[in-house]
């Protein structure tokens, strides 16, 4: 199956949710924790030492370099992503962890491990970040780096300091999404990965996404069983040290692991079949290698320069005319200019973070909007270009936007006005007939062109629009919740979001949709943190 098939076949319709018949069988909900049984643990010191920056500079980016990779840095890098950071107990015992990033109804399918080759206080190995127990697990010893930079074409993860691999599990998530899981692996991978480029940032440790690796050998490096669990982004971090030797092949390895449900491991890989998401990955059946959409060939880097090159010059990446055909020319809101900081630092805005359940109607600023649209644009070091995704919004209250449909255009940071109006209530509806989406004071529908984008980097493209979608979406939250309002993550019906945004989405496909506003529930949840964040005197 193509990824324009899959992407067809999981688009949501009002027929499509009412027919589904899907329940959720709470006696197998996924074990949020990934646990390998057998395997030592090495505690991560709990004292971090986050970087002193305000949440807008970091992701506006800051300067390159540094010193030496301490494991403190990694430390916070791994807990500012994937880490616990609120507990919440309710009446009886129960107790829900909260995340440092957010995911998909709280499922949170994306694991996180780091390949070490040179970080002061910490052996050279491939290792597995667990949040449960803030800890790694060695799974490989030895460096690691020779290996992971010829599966992923990219001599630099042979002298950086260290590789952080994010992969995702299959089941944790098509337990309640089915097929769309898919879709999801790269929305909450992206949203972590918002949150990891601007810590490593603050810390000075230069961030560089790899998305061009081939997915058998990266898989078979970390021991995983691809038809549970496949790797999705590398993110290089730290200086250049001295290059990591040549090494042989690894021999392959297999560490027991806790199963996710009661029903064991060998049933989970059948019950992600059975929600679909397995089979509608088109390269699952025809080569078990190289799993998921878009898997890359043996030698990834001549592809990916020659893909890169063809983007850069594809003349479809233009913007539509056909407003300005059908108009006259587009009627053009200017926003005011960004802010350049929020007052709050990073660490704490993650540390608040949460995706909000109620909004209320109260306004969003001008200015408050203008600086999430900024955020949520910016680029970032990686193997492919950014600005895949285009922002269309319904604006219902901000002040001094009229309320009515816009599109972003990053470039002059200005809203282009498609429709005036209300449209609360269809916000509400387009969003799976979610209040979020009518109750929010902005919801912004993150579109892709994404037939041009299969053309160019071909199946793998479809990862690349997901994956820059969710990373927007996180840096929305940051800039949210750094301003001191909320964000949420919606699904949506897709056809009919581009039929609302057309003709000026004509040939554009809906990918994510995120929520802005201001809550509307009473009331706070008791944040119980179980790190300690040195205070760093101002700079």
């Amino acid at each position: 199956m193509t990824a324009r098939e899959y992407h067809d076949r999981t688009a949501h319709s009002p027929a499509s949710v009412r027919t589904s018949g899907h329940t959720l069988e709470w006696d197998i909900k996924p074990f949020p924790f990934k646990v390998y049984t057998e395997l030592p643990s090495f505690a991560l010191p709990r004292e971090l030492d986050p970087p002193a920056i305000d949440t807008l500079a970091a992701i506006a980016g800051s300067p390159t370099g540094g010193a030496t990779l301490m494991l403190s840095q990694l430390a916070t890098v791994l807990y500012h992503s994937a880490g616990v950071t609120k507990r919440k107990t309710y009446p009886g015992g129960g107790e829900v962890l909260f995340r440092a990033a957010a995911s998909t109804g709280a499922l949170y399918q994306t694991e996180v491990y780091v390949a070490v080759g040179r970080v002061a206080g910490l052996d050279a190995g491939l290792y597995h970040f667990s949040p449960g127990d803030f800890a790694l697990r060695r799974l490989r010893a030895g460096d690691v780096r020779d290996a992971l930079a010829t599966a992923a074409g990219d001599d630099s993860i042979a002298s950086r300091a260290a590789t952080v691999l994010l992969t995702g599990i299959y089941w944790r998530n098509a337990w309640k999404y089915q097929a769309r899981a898919y879709r999801h692996l790269f929305w909450d991978s992206g949203t972590m990965l918002a949150n990891l480029l601007a810590v490593a940032g603050g810390l000075g440790l230069a961030p560089r996404v790899l998305t061009g690796f081939v997915d058998g050998e990266v898989n078979r490096l970390l021991g995983l069983d691809p038809a549970r669990e496949v790797a999705l982004e590398l993110i290089v971090i730290g200086r250049e040290t001295s290059i990591a030797p040549a090494g042989g092949a690894l021999e392959a390895i297999d560490h027991p692991t806790l199963p996710l449900s009661s029903w064991g491991v060998a049933a989970e890989t059948t019950l992600a079949a059975a929600r679909d998401v397995r089979s509608a990955s088109p390269t699952a059946r025809a080569d078990p290698e190289n799993t998921g959409l878009g898997s890359h060939p043996p030698h990834p880097r001549p592809a990916l320069q020659a893909l890169r090159a063809g983007w850069e010059h594809s003349p479809s990446a233009g913007e539509p005319a056909a407003l300005a055909r059908e108009t006259g020319g587009p009627s053009v809101v200017a926003l005011p200019a960004p802010r350049i900081e929020a007052g709050r630092g990073l660490a704490e805005t993650i540390q608040r973070r949460g995706s909000t359940r109620q909004f209320g109607q109260a306004p969003l600023t001008a200015e408050e909007l203008a600086t999430v649209l900024w955020a949520a644009t910016r680029g970032f070091e990686a193997d492919v270009p950014a600005g895949l995704v285009d922002l269309y919004l319904i604006v219902n209250a901000v002040e001094d936007v009229a309320a009515g449909a816009y599109h972003y255009q990053p470039a002059t940071h200005t809203l282009e006005l498609l429709a005036a109006g209300d449209f609360r209530s269809r916000s509400s509806y387009l969003c799976l007939e979610q209040p979020l989406g009518g109750d929010a004071a902005a919801v912004i529908y993150f579109l892709a062109r994404l037939d041009d984008l299969l053309d160019v980097f071909g199946d793998r493209g479809y990862r690349l629009a997901n994956l820059e979608a969710g990373l927007a979406g996180g840096r929305a939250y940051l800039a949210a919740y750094a301003q001191g309002f909320g964000a949420s993550g919606l699904t949506f019906y897709d056809a009919h979001v581009i039929e609302f945004f057309s003709p000026h989405a004509a040939g554009k496909d809906a990918i994510f949709v995120t929520a802005l506003g201001r809550s509307g529930a009473g009331g706070r949840v008791t944040i119980e943190s179980n790190l300690t964040l040195r205070r760093r005197p101002p700079a």
